[in-house]
């Protein structure tokens, strides 16, 4: 008897419901499942289905099996991958979800990416809501914040490095806040999210405080972030990385440079994630690495400052 493979014809049987559901999962035949069941059945010596001329229903004994006989299943298939993500060459489809604002950073970074690993196609979708990444199939996301979802692994890119902004123009308009509380009194653009709150908290040794901000803009996306900020409209809470350009050139301009500032209460960085029971194969893990250099090499670099004149 193929051990195995009646397990697994017998797991197919239980999530699909029927033997002809589980036959066609198999590409096999109702009488080929039907066969490896019974022959599972007569080695446990014990009915793990009962049988009707109109349905099957499992057994207390099949139900225990089916429970340890899954997880069974499902750490030898992860072994199998771990055990692949060793060959030499990386290559097949790779379906990844970037949360928007890493974007500026890991999309100018792909065609070297690309160019290492030939074989690789890259399926790029972005997205700041936390997809099911089971469900979706995505390989590897790259999220902002905590991890809760136990079936999910993380690798740390970066820590939350955060900032306060503006452009040269509403400055020069509006004058530099020289205190926190100051920030009160000018027009700040809000980022919406379930873990944000309605004020900034600055950070300066063992000094905490928290200023209420508001202002004629609020939005859940970072793109709209940055270009409202570019464009004069007020004070605005970025990503490090989401900016280091803008700062370099002098279109926008760090406030405050010498307070941490952050609009949640939740400590968070830059996370790649993956589903565990997939186990990491070759393709994933190198990606993985990729953001991890890619990352590594911008937190070595010193931000760049551009006061106004």
């Amino acid at each position: 008897m193929d051990e195995l493979g009646s397990i697994k014809a017998f797991i197919d049987v239980i999530e699909c419901g029927s033997f002809s559901a589980a036959a066609r999962r198999r590409n096999s035949t109702v009488s080929s499942v039907a066969r490896q069941v019974k022959a599972l059945e007569d080695e446990l010596g014990v009915r793990l289905l009962n049988r009707t001329t109109r349905r099957n229903s499992i057994t207390e004994a099949g139900e225990n099996f089916y429970e340890r006989a899954r997880g069974l299943v499902a750490d030898l298939r992860s072994a199998k991958q771990e055990a692949s993500s060793f060959q030499t060459t990386a290559k097949g489809l790779l379906r990844v979800c970037l949360r928007v604002s890493t974007s500026r950073v890991i999309l100018p970074a792909l065609p070297t990416f690309l160019e290492s690993h030939p074989g690789i196609v890259l399926d790029v979708t972005l997205s700041d809501e936390r997809l099911d990444l089971v469900a979706n199939k995505i390989d590897v996301a790259v999220w902002l914040g905590h991890l809760e979802d136990s079936r999910l692994v993380a690798r740390a890119l970066t820590p939350s490095r955060r900032m306060l902004c503006a452009s040269p123009e509403y400055l020069e308009k509006h004058g530099v806040p020289s205190t926190p509380q100051s920030i009160s009194e000018h027009n700040c653009i809000v980022y919406q999210g379930t873990i944000y709150q309605e004020y900034w908290r600055f950070k300066k040794d063992d000094e905490q405080i928290d200023v209420t901000v508001h202002g004629n803009l609020r939005t859940n996306s970072s793109p709209v972030l940055v270009s409202a900020a570019l464009s004069g409209l007020g004070l605005v809470v970025l990503q490090e990385y989401t900016v280091r350009s803008a700062l370099a050139e002098g279109r926008l301009v760090r406030v405050l440079p010498d307070y941490e500032v952050s609009p949640t209460e939740v400590e968070t960085g830059v996370y790649a994630v993956y589903p565990h029971a997939r186990g990491v194969t070759r393709k994933t893990r190198v990606f993985i690495d990729f953001l991890v250099d890619l990352f590594r090499s911008r937190n070595q670099e010193p931000v760049p400052t551009s006061p106004p004149s």
